[in-house]
């Protein structure tokens, strides 16, 4: 994936520890490669802004408990379709 802007980083890399990013489990360096990256590219920040509303309904629905990666593939796949239709509907 690709903004079409020219970044340190490609969007890919990031999206690829972005889950991570968000569990603040990365280096302090990594973390401001994310951070500054997700300053300047908008559809890394809206991959980054629906991961972790993912991760919170998740939580929120298992009460604490980890959810499969399966069931977390699901849910990211239909939102994003739903996202797609939205688009085209407008």
């Amino acid at each position: 994936m690709s903004c079409g802007e020219h970044h340190d980083v490609d969007c890919s890399e990031i999206l690829q520890r972005v889950y991570v990013f968000i569990d603040n489990e990365l280096e302090d360096a990594s973390n401001d490669e994310i951070r500054q990256h997700l300053e300047e590219c908008a559809p890394c920040l809206d991959q980054y802004d629906l991961e972790r509303c993912v991760k919170k309904l998740v939580h929120r629905s298992c009460g604490g408990e980890h959810a499969p990666d399966s069931l977390r593939e699901k849910i990211l796949l239909r939102i994003t379709q739903v996202r797609l239709e939205m688009h085209t509907q407008d």
